[in-house]
């Protein structure tokens, strides 16, 4: 009927969602009684995990959806929890060292979207690593500003969820994990203040852009945050549009592969049982791709921090890592040598050093099988290498990565040290103190462990705020790298 009075299509855009069935795929039946109560789930995991579960899924692109309560949860797990740990952290040590934020009016926020923050352009990390990462998770939330935008216009739902849902993971596992020492550290001052007004601006931003498919957490959140002269609610706000924010490509590629360095050297020691709070001695950073050591190289010291290692090694040979050899490809040799695969498979095994080297420089080899030439390309080998004594290897493409195993008996002690920080940090958490609560703190331990104590005394005590710390000879039910050690604190 509209086309016909008006010559022109009466909607703009058509959604067309999809049915939602029993997790074992079949139709929704109270006889059968194969779906949770709804109430179940609202009051267990909330309206907002059920949102974000059904809008990021195949429902919302007409596809039906086995309901699984399972995913609720995901939902949860994945976003809404994290999401609000990074907003109490920031409440938390606001309120300890009494930090109020400025009251900006429409100079902050959504109606004027620059932030106030200062934007200093460090010439290396270790002079101002706390500038670099404000400057990077400003940058990153600028660009899923426009992912979202860009998804919305296009009414792809979905695609609206999944830029948030990483942006949670790199603003609480990056971004606040590499600046906690900023929050933590008691004298206030130009770095500490910025930190506060980075995590702010991100978490108030993150609300008006997470608003439309989280409405409760993002308007909970936002309340507590809001500043003079923005509007009294979330959704009383304009929709933030990217631009508002400085853009820094360079920093965020670079700090992309650095996340990839550190998350392959993360899953090695995973696989090697290296514990990430027992230093090691190196890690060795091996592409034969240049550019890609020149973008890690400058952040060097986040690897080494985030990895736990005392030194990071750059180069573009591997030998001295590990045993390169080659095995054929089946998948793609199969088809392309036919008879001739049972020759190939021995020939490509002895291959020399220089063609496995030619072909990590994404080269071809030639081969002469029955007088026929066949030429090889790089997906046609598999590379395979076998570590050397003493180290870990990894790879991922073109990137290579390898850790020193071998403990000397400093590191050692360190490790027992990185334990016991820990154990003690929990026993705070077990006794409900504050934060910034100090104590007194006892160590009784055998004498490998109260070694290990005195020569971290220092890191020890700051680490755990214990103003009095005494070590004695003992035993207890507290393990620490198959030591039993035993703790007492009290608040001072």
């Amino acid at each position: 009927l509209g086309t016909a009075l008006f010559g022109k299509s009466p909607y703009k855009n058509v959604i067309v969602n999809g049915l939602v069935l029993a997790e074992d795929g079949r139709k929704m039946s109270k006889r059968l009684k194969n779906y949770p109560d709804p109430a179940h789930i609202l009051n267990t995991y909330g309206a907002d995990a059920l949102r974000l579960y059904m809008i990021n899924s195949p429902i919302v692109r007409a596809e039906d959806l086995c309901f699984s309560e399972q995913g609720v949860l995901q939902s949860l797990r994945h976003l809404l929890i994290p999401w609000w740990n990074a907003y109490s952290f920031l409440v938390t040590y606001a309120n300890v060292d009494g930090w109020q934020p400025k009251e900006q009016g429409s100079g902050f926020g959504v109606q004027d979207p620059r932030p106030t923050i200062h934007d200093p352009r460090p010439t290396t990390s270790a002079a101002a690593g706390g500038g670099l990462m404000d400057r990077w998770i400003l940058s990153t939330l600028d660009r899923v500003t426009g992912e979202v935008v860009a998804a919305m216009d296009a009414y792809d739902l979905q695609q609206a969820v999944r830029p948030l849902v990483q942006f949670i993971d790199d603003l609480t596992n990056w971004y606040i994990r590499r600046s906690r020492r900023r929050f933590w550290k008691s004298e206030d001052d130009a770095d500490k203040t910025r930190a506060y007004e980075t995590l702010h601006l991100v978490l108030l931003r993150l609300c008006q852009i997470a608003a439309p498919f989280v409405p409760f957490i993002s308007e909970e959140i936002y309340r507590n945050l809001r500043t003079a002269g923005l509007p009294e609610s979330v959704h009383l706000c304009d929709f933030p549009l990217p631009g508002g924010l400085v853009r820094d490509e360079a920093l965020e590629a670079q700090m992309a592969k650095v996340q990839e360095v550190v998350g392959l050297a993360r899953q090695l020691r995973a696989d090697f049982n290296l514990k990430v709070r027992q230093p090691l001695a190196a890690l060795h950073v091996v592409c034969r791709d240049d550019a890609l050591l020149d973008l890690v190289r400058p952040l060097a010291d986040i690897v080494a921090d985030e990895l736990n290692v005392k030194e990071v090694r750059f180069g573009r040979d591997e030998t001295a890592l590990a045993e390169l050899s080659a095995k054929a490809n089946y998948k793609t040799l199969g088809s392309k040598l036919g008879g001739l695969m049972k020759k190939a498979v021995g020939a490509i095994a002895a291959f020399a050093p220089a063609q496995i080297a030619t072909l990590l420089d994404g080269g071809q080899v030639a081969l002469e099988l029955d007088g026929k030439s066949i030429v090889l390309d790089p997906a046609d080998v598999l590379i395979q290498r076998t570590p050397k004594a003493g180290m870990a290897v990894a790879s991922s493409g073109a990137l290579v990565v390898a850790l020193e195993t071998a403990l000397t008996p400093a590191l050692v002690q360190e490790g027992h040290a990185r334990e016991l920080i820990n154990r003690i940090q929990n026993l705070r958490k077990d006794r409900d103190l504050d934060v910034a609560d100090r104590i007194a703190l006892t160590i009784s331990g055998d004498a490998e462990l109260l070694a290990a104590v005195a020569a971290h005394r220092e890191t020890i005590a700051a680490e755990t705020l214990a103003e009095k710390l005494e070590a004695v000879p003992g035993a207890g039910d507290v393990d620490v790298n198959g030591h039993g050690c035993a703790l007492d604190l009290a608040k001072i």
